[in-house]
């Protein structure tokens, strides 16, 4: 039998997405609070909700996200992976619904936030 730290990925090498993959950070995926201070665990039932992520990571086609941007994506529609130890989402740059980055000139978005 092999050794676990034997398979690909299990040591330092350097990561690189491909395609129009992005692999994103979820922002507080363990709860949250509502706007009085209410800690909402991540275990209630919501209605589809939509979760913002901060891309760590893009491949060579994306177009409009950049590294650090931050994206409005539902959480329900991902593929999970765990690199180094840490948990992150990968996803293709049609799933973003939203961006959110200070590079973004004034009035592309609609929205201050």
């Amino acid at each position: 039998m092999k050794d676990p730290s034997d398979r690909p990925g299990s040591d330092k090498r350097p990561i690189k997405m491909l395609s129009d993959r992005l692999l994103v950070c979820l922002e507080g995926a363990d709860e949250r609070r509502s706007s009085g201070g209410i800690v909402i665990p991540a275990t209630a039932q919501m209605a589809k909700r939509l979760a913002w992520a901060e891309v760590v990571a893009a491949g060579p086609n994306v177009r409009s996200v950049e590294i650090g941007d931050q994206v409005l994506i539902n959480p329900e529609d991902r593929y999970e992976v765990e690199v180094r130890g840490e948990e992150y989402v990968i996803l293709r740059e049609r799933d973003v619904h939203a961006v959110a980055a200070e590079r973004l000139e004034e009035g592309s978005t609609g929205l201050y936030l």
